[in-house]
């Protein structure tokens, strides 16, 4: 848990917390405060640092070349160039890739103008739909579809990706076939963009709807157990 002006860090399996006035560093370098690689030369000696600046807590890209990658608290990725910095916000993993292997920081801090952080939905536990849009409802059957779909955003660590699966894949997974999934989903685009939900159509449709069901709390991580677990997971 995080007090009001405090930070956790969970790295290479350790938990720490950072008070308001510390700082932490991470790269290469044994200097750093979490030294992840001293070996691997594609990590930059000191790639990033984290601070608290007033009264928010960021982390910096201190690379001169190499880039960072941020996952923030809905499971959307982007990049942070070097130089750049951004604020903690809630739950932000930070990802430094190696040649050996890539390495996961996730930094616990509070939510912007006090938040509180999301829960389950009452509806979702009881079976019932979830409003999604303006009179769009989802029922059992298409929150699985979009979780199967979308499932990379959900998971964390080295099965985190950040692209929806493929029509085919997704479908396996459920055990449907490719097309039921496809009609599916292009069913919930098609009333989402009667509702007024933008981007719902289009070369990008898929990344776009991945981006409102992640935002908009209508599939969580929690909800990977919807569609079941396989062998090794």
């Amino acid at each position: 848990m995080n007090d009001d002006t405090g930070l956790t860090v969970v790295a290479k399996g350790a938990r720490r917390h950072l008070a308001a006035g510390e700082s932490l560093t991470f790269g290469r370098a044994a200097t750093c405060t979490i030294c992840l690689d001293p070996h691997d030369m594609a990590i930059s000696r000191l790639a990033g640092e984290v601070r608290r600046v007033g009264e928010v807590w960021f982390v910096a890209n201190r690379s001169g070349i190499r880039q960072l990658a941020l996952v923030d608290r809905f499971g959307l990725r982007h990049v942070l160039a070097p130089g750049r910095r951004d604020p903690i916000e809630g739950r932000v993993r930070v990802i430094v890739d190696g040649t050996r292997t890539t390495h996961e920081l996730v930094f616990e801090g509070p939510l912007p103008g006090g938040e509180e952080p999301a829960t389950g939905a009452p509806e979702a536990e009881s079976g019932l739909p979830t409003l999604a849009g303006q009179n769009v409802m989802l029922n059992d059957a298409d929150r699985r579809a979009l979780v199967a779909l979308f499932a990379g955003y959900l998971y964390e660590g080295r099965r985190y990706d950040p692209s929806p699966k493929s029509y085919a894949a997704a479908a396996a997974r459920l055990g449907w076939p490719r097309t039921t999934l496809v009609k599916r989903v292009e069913y919930i685009r098609t009333r989402l963009t009667n509702a007024g939900v933008p981007n719902m159509q289009g070369w990008n449709a898929l990344s776009a709807l991945a981006e409102y069901a992640l935002t908009t709390g209508l599939i969580k991580r929690d909800d990977l157990r919807l569609i079941g677990r396989r062998p090794g997971e």
